[in-house]
């Protein structure tokens, strides 16, 4: 965007950054969840998170999950139970205390895992595809200082809040 353009939008320079950054990873992931368009399996990325946890912590419960992301229960009990209806997710046997539903992934939730994760793979290489080592380098460096600066305001915020 040209000075002139970012002076009629109001927008500055920083403002690209994110906005860039914002682009790329909503196309990243808009490309990663394409293949499961249509599928009675397809699932949204805040999906793919529960299924990435009850594929890390099989047998964990929705009080687990809860705890562990910081969302609220109820809209992660609205979550497993789609996931649970579309069979990604299953009850695993009860554990010893028989008030909590103990959940795993499927052998169909494991298949969805497997193909994001490759998907994932795949977007990444082409994402940097043509950058040489040095620029993949000073990428990771730029991009790691954004995250600390954002880091270090969010502490800011925190610490006025």
């Amino acid at each position: 965007m040209s000075t002139k353009s970012r002076a009629s939008t109001g927008s500055t320079p920083a403002d690209e950054v994110m906005d860039l950054v914002h682009r790329v990873m909503h196309r990243f992931r808009a490309l990663q969840y394409q293949g499961l368009r249509g599928r009675p399996e397809a699932i949204t990325h805040l999906e793919s998170k529960v299924l990435g946890f009850f594929s890390h912590h099989p047998g964990t419960t929705l009080s687990a999950l809860a705890e562990h992301s910081g969302r609220d229960k109820a809209q992660l009990a609205r979550l497993v139970k789609r996931l649970l209806e579309i069979g990604v997710l299953e009850h695993a046997p009860p554990g010893a205390d028989r008030r909590s539903q103990p959940l795993q992934l499927s052998a169909a939730g494991a298949a969805v895992q497997r193909e994001l994760q490759q998907q994932h793979r795949r977007l990444a290489q082409a994402a940097v595809h043509g950058l040489d080592a040095g620029e993949r380098t000073e990428l990771l460096r730029l991009l790691r200082h954004v995250d600390a600066q954002l880091g270090d305001a969010a502490h800011e915020a925190a610490d006025q809040g």
